[in-house]
């Protein structure tokens, strides 16, 4: 797992679940899996005392390094392509403020976006790209 870029998402959330589907969509050199934070995946790389410190939304595992709230968004946007990737200008923002911003959204994501009964279940051509 430690030469994979992971994206591990609340598989429950819509705003999550609408990310990936984006993601899968924008993502063309097809760099980036995915795993529902929660999966088996998830806990195999997280021991317990870990997962519990980790935000409950979208955490991105790129290569050996784990990158939350803001810094995971931004680091998941340098996979894709133009013009997508001219997000990463936020980069000049101070993580404070970038984090203020991402915390305000995840916490009402479910009040805002919706939440579903299960998760999403891949299709069998973007199965490949989901672990377990």
């Amino acid at each position: 797992m430690e030469k994979r870029k992971i994206v591990f998402f609340d598989g429950v959330c819509h705003l999550c679940m609408g990310s990936v589907q984006f993601l899968l969509k924008h993502n063309r050199s097809g760099s980036l899996t995915f795993s529902a934070i929660g999966s088996n995946t998830f806990s195999e790389m997280f021991p317990s005392g870990v997962k519990s410190t980790l935000p409950d939304s979208i955490l991105y595992w790129d290569e050996g390094k784990l990158m939350v709230e803001s810094d995971a968004i931004l680091g998941i946007t340098r996979e894709l392509g133009f013009p997508w990737n001219l997000g990463l200008v936020f980069w000049i923002l101070p993580r404070g403020i970038r984090n203020f911003f991402y915390r305000i959204i995840a916490k009402h994501r479910y009040q805002w976006f919706g939440k579903a009964e299960s998760c999403m279940v891949p299709t069998q051509e973007i199965k490949i790209r989901f672990l377990d």
